[in-house]
This record gives C-alpha cells, sequence and structure tokens, in this order.
C-alpha cells in the first residue's frame, strides 16, 4: 500500500514554493506556480500537483525553463494581450496577463491574451476558473509537444492539447468548468503509472506502430491514444490553431518534452478568451446558466464537468490532502 502524509494546502503551497525557489527559481516566479500547484492537489489532479514539482525543478536546473524570466506584455489591438514569458513558467505570464485582460474584457464585453515562449502551464481549468471568478466566461488552449497521431498515421504531430471553459455561477464560483485533453487520458497519467512500474489500461496509449498498449513506457515511445477517435485529433487540431499559430508559439512537432533533459525550453503557448456575459447575454446569463446546470443534476447519477473537483476541493480545504509519501521525500531533498 502506498504510504501517504496528509497536508494542508498553505502546506503544500510552501513545500512547492521553497523547492522551486531551492532550484533557481525567482520568488515572484514561484509563488503562482506553488499556488497552482496545492489548487491542483485540491482538485485531486495529483499527477499534476506535487509530482511535477522535482521535474520544474530539474527542468530549471538544466536550462528547460527559465526559472528567473520575465515576461514581456504589449497590447497590439484594443481587445488583445500578448504576453512572452521568456521561455519562463507560464503561470507567471498568465497572472501578469490576466491582470489586464480582466479589466479589459470587462471594458470591451471580450478580450483575448496570446502567451507564447512559455513551459507548460500545469492544470488548464486552474486558469480559466480564475476568470469565471471574475465574472467572465472563460475559453483557454494551451499546447504541447507532439505525441497525437493524426488518424491514420501513427507518427505524433499534436500534442494533448487540453482546452477548458469555464462559467460563472450566481455565488461567483465557477458553475460549470469543462476542462480536458484531446487525448483518451493526460500523457502525465502514462508519466505518472511509468514512474510508479504499474500497467496502463488498455485505449490510453498506442506503440509505435499505433496498436493498443498496457506498458506505459511503451505508450510513451510511441503515442496517445485521442479521445474519441478522429474527433480528439480534431480538438487537438483546433487547440494547436489556437495556442501555437495564434500566439507565435512553437509548434507540437517541434517543441521539446515536458519531461525529461533533452532539448532546450519548448517554448508552448495558451491563449484564452474572455467574454462579459453582460455584453451578450442580455442580462440573464446566470440564471440561464443556473438552468442548465440544474438539468443535469437533477439526474440520478449524472454528472456536470466541474463538479468532482468542487467536491474535492471543499474536502481538502476541511481535511487537507493525503500526498505521496515518495514525492515528498523527493521535493525535500530539493530544499535540502
Amino acid at each position: 500500500m502506498t504510504e501517504t502524509r496528509t497536508l494542508t494546502l498553505a502546506e503544500i503551497e510552501d513545500i512547492a514554493f521553497r523547492a522551486l525557489v531551492a532550484a533557481g527559481t525567482s520568488e515572484a516566479n514561484a509563488r503562482p506556480l506553488a499556488a497552482a500547484t496545492a489548487a491542483t492537489e485540491a482538485d485531486g489532479v495529483a499527477s499534476h500537483g506535487l509530482a511535477y514539482i522535482p521535474i520544474y525543478a530539474e527542468h530549471v536546473k538544466c536550462g528547460k525553463v527559465d526559472g528567473k524570466a520575465e515576461p514581456l506584455l504589449s497590447q497590439p489591438r484594443p481587445g488583445v494581450i500578448c504576453a512572452d514569458a521568456a521561455t519562463g513558467f507560464a503561470h507567471a505570464a498568465i497572472d501578469a496577463g490576466f491582470e489586464q485582460l480582466i479589466p479589459l474584457a470587462r471594458q470591451q464585453g471580450v478580450a483575448a491574451l496570446a502567451i507564447r515562449n512559455s513551459y507548460n502551464c500545469g492544470v488548464l481549468g486552474i486558469h480559466t476558473a480564475r476568470l469565471a471568478e471574475a465574472g467572465l466566461l472563460a475559453i483557454g488552449f494551451t499546447n504541447a509537444p507532439a505525441s497525437i497521431a493524426p488518424s491514420g498515421g501513427a507518427k505524433p504531430v499534436v500534442g494533448t492539447n487540453p482546452f477548458s471553459i469555464a462559467a460563472p455561477g450566481a455565488d461567483g464560483q465557477p458553475e460549470i468548468l469543462i476542462d480536458q485533453s484531446a487525448s483518451t487520458i493526460a500523457k502525465s497519467e502514462v508519466m505518472k503509472h511509468a514512474r510508479e512500474g504499474k500497467a496502463i489500461p488498455e485505449g490510453w496509449a498506442l506503440d509505435a506502430d499505433g496498436n493498443p498498449t498496457t506498458d506505459p513506457n511503451v505508450g510513451l515511445k510511441g503515442s496517445m491514444a485521442p479521445s474519441g477517435g478522429y474527433k480528439g485529433v480534431g480538438i487537438a487540431l483546433l487547440t494547436e490553431m489556437m495556442a501555437a499559430a495564434m500566439t507565435g508559439a512553437t509548434l507540437g512537432t517541434e517543441a521539446s518534452p515536458f519531461s525529461g533533459t533533452a532539448g532546450g525550453p519548448p517554448k508552448t503557448g495558451q491563449f484564452f478568451l474572455a467574454i462579459d456575459p453582460g455584453a451578450t447575454s442580455g442580462g440573464d446569463f446566470a440564471a440561464r446558466i443556473e438552468a442548465l446546470a440544474t438539468s443535469i443534476r437533477e439526474q440520478d447519477g449524472a454528472r456536470l464537468p466541474g463538479d468532482g473537483r468542487k467536491a474535492k476541493r471543499a474536502a481538502a480545504l476541511k481535511e487537507g490532502v493525503a500526498v505521496n509519501a515518495a514525492t515528498l521525500d523527493r521535493i525535500q531533498a530539493i530544499t535540502g
């Protein structure tokens, strides 16, 4: 049985922050990433939480990501903010971009944030949820190194490429939060199984010839299985167009891996659209969203996107989070 230790969210953020700084990340860059790590653990997405801190630290030390980068913002059009993350963590660029994006969307009704030359942004829904908490409908895209092959092919051309949509509710929290990758499962889950020496379910990944495999290491050398077949490939292409082509970021075929030390900075991208519902809905957006959500929640056994994370977050605030002890030991080794 895997040994765990229960930590509060504040403790998770603190240990992540200290490890990132010890690895060479500036405090300004470490703080938003540590906060997102705690939020990710609270939501129950452990594969993207503290388990990634040793990888982040390794990548700061080897130069895959510049831990001291300072994002550069510009406004080329009235409704568009661009952020060059300067090969640093995406989180600092997102924070800086949101400071301008939120008031701009409220002022104009709709605004966009395009981020280039960034590193892994973690769980995309963490970021779109922040926009929903500001009362905005948020749509986000982030591309990743190629790991999904096209329909009929076996060579990866696009990443798992998540997209997220967060709709604000009347209580100031996201009423609906869709956050999903274009693959059947996030690649980080396959990486987690490989680290732990566990087989993966059939349907998660394919070998180099495009055949199903239950060996995570074989899958990591092959490709990720797209969700819904060719429809998943279409979603990955949509995200690639939005997060890479539209931002000036590196295409997935050219980006270095988010794992290991090979290659330089991946220079991937993120794209966010923020829309003020008051500008388009006639004033009854919250009621419509609540009615939509209720039509799902009132059905026995039906699940609404985002409800699972919301329930885990509420529990985490009261009870803390059970964290893998081996992961904590690896992180403690970084901080000394």
